[in-house]
């Protein structure tokens, strides 16, 4: 058996992102129970239907898949993207400003 010396190429990250139906109770149970095992197989959230776990390697990674196709739901789509380490660091986030109380000037009445 062939070693693989652990590095940012073998090392990856899934990824999964969804789009489930919450319009009516039921769906939004569902919605949400989907959000919370993923959570309890390690996921965090990275934005609110976008969820990423780190796994030490393919193998991991394929059980991780595994894991979110047994959990899905009926209904909705659910996608997955595995990148490796490398990719995964090479991720780039900008942040827009933060919005800012509005300050509104005192009102000016002119006298005609």
């Amino acid at each position: 058996m062939t070693e693989h010396r652990l590095n940012a190429y073998h090392i990856m990250w899934l990824f999964v992102f969804f789009d489930l139906p919450v319009i009516t109770k039921k769906e939004r149970k569902v919605a949400s129970d989907f959000r919370k095992n993923l959570i309890k197989d390690g996921f965090v959230m990275m934005q609110f239907s976008v969820y990423i776990r780190h796994c030490a390697s393919h193998e991991s990674l394929e059980v991780h898949k595994r894991r979110v196709k047994a959990i899905m739901p009926i209904t909705g789509k659910v996608s997955m993207l595995a990148v490796t380490d490398k990719q995964y660091g090479d991720i780039e986030t900008v942040f827009g400003k933060t919005a800012k109380k509005d300050i509104k000037a005192p009102i000016q009445l002119e006298f005609f």
